[in-house]
């Protein structure tokens, strides 16, 4: 019977796999842009269809979601609550990569791969979030309401492995949805709601 890696290597892999830019690369690739300088500085498979179109975006997305998956499988079934932290840890780092500085994303995609190997309805109603949040152009809200309803709907598929699983995703995409890649000009009670709602600040009024 092969070894099975240790739980801090499976967590380190799965943080390493996820800080792997691939949007980053593809808009640097192919555009010469950073996309840290470009919109929100958020460096999502949005920012690339921006600046390249849907068939870079179409390719880095599918390793964005694939890194999420990593640690997961790394974890292996047997061992539900590791693979749940793997997940979390390759959302974490997608969202903070030590490849640009503690920038990133927000975290949608790799939570699709990793939830895609513990629980493909977790993966399912992510996914589906962000459609129909493209659809209504209110992607930040779609995907919000896809998140909270991971933990309730994993809980109830899988009990605490599966409010683990849910919950290692949500956390950190909450998180950094709130702080952003960069301060706001001031921190207010508007700013930090229109952050969690909608993913951006407020626009000033003139």
């Amino acid at each position: 019977m092969p070894r099975r890696p240790a739980p801090t290597q499976v967590l380190a892999v799965a943080y390493l796999a996820g800080s792997v830019p691939f949007a980053q690369i593809a808009a640097r690739v192919l555009r010469a842009t950073d996309l840290r300088r470009v919109g929100t500085g958020t460096v999502s498979g949005t920012a690339l269809y921006e600046v390249a179109g849907f068939g870079p975006l179409a390719v880095a997305g599918i390793l964005e979601v694939a890194k999420g998956a990593v640690g997961p499988r790394l974890a292996g079934p047997e061992r539900p609550y590791l693979a749940a932290a793997a997940g979390g840890a390759a959302v974490a780092g997608h969202n903070w990569s030590v490849f640009l500085g503690g920038a990133g994303g927000r975290g949608l995609s790799p939570a699709i791969g990793a939830l895609g190997v513990q629980d493909p309805a977790g993966a399912a109603l992510v996914l589906a979030g962000l459609a129909l949040g493209r659809l209504a152009r209110q992607t930040g809200l779609g995907s919000l309401l896809a998140a909270l309803g991971l933990v309730p709907l994993l809980t109830r598929r899988r009990g605490g492995p599966g409010a683990a699983a849910a919950t290692a995703v949500v956390v950190p995409m909450l998180v950094k949805r709130t702080l952003g890649n960069a301060p706001p000009a001031a921190w207010t009670g508007r700013v930090v709601l229109h952050r969690v709602l909608f993913d951006r600040d407020p626009q000033e009024r003139a």
